[in-house]
């Protein structure tokens, strides 16, 4: 079984920060890209960043400039630096990591349950 475990989201207000982590742990061989999603409510879920496993980044055009994404290949673990936030940042953030759980096989999706970030105006 392969889990990711995220940590770090909750209130802040318009301007402030956060920090949010996923580490991915279970029967891994390696990890691929590793990427941040979030879906407010009444909307679809969409991506926010990605880092490969090379350390090369892309972001949503709505977080260029505020947001960062980096990741600790030694610890399996993704990292995105939330700064300036909006209220329109308001969202349930979501992790995924494309995982090889075996020599032979193929990378595959998995998803963290999913971590409340709340910003006031």
């Amino acid at each position: 079984q392969v889990q990711l475990v995220e940590s770090g989201g909750g209130l802040v207000q318009a301007g402030g920060s956060l920090r949010l982590s996923c580490a991915a742990s279970g029967s891994i061989v390696s990890i691929n890209a590793m990427g941040w999603y979030r879906q407010a409510p009444g909307k679809q879920r969409e991506l926010v960043a990605v880092i490969s496993s090379g350390g090369t980044t892309n972001y949503a055009d709505s977080v260029q400039g505020r947001f960062t994404i980096s990741r600790d290949n030694a610890k399996n673990t993704v990292y995105l630096q939330l700064n300036s936030l909006k209220p329109e940042d308001t969202a349930v953030y979501y992790c995924n990591a494309g995982v090889r759980r075996g020599y032979y096989t193929d990378y595959r999706p998995y998803w963290g349950q999913g971590t409340q970030v709340t910003v006031s105006s």
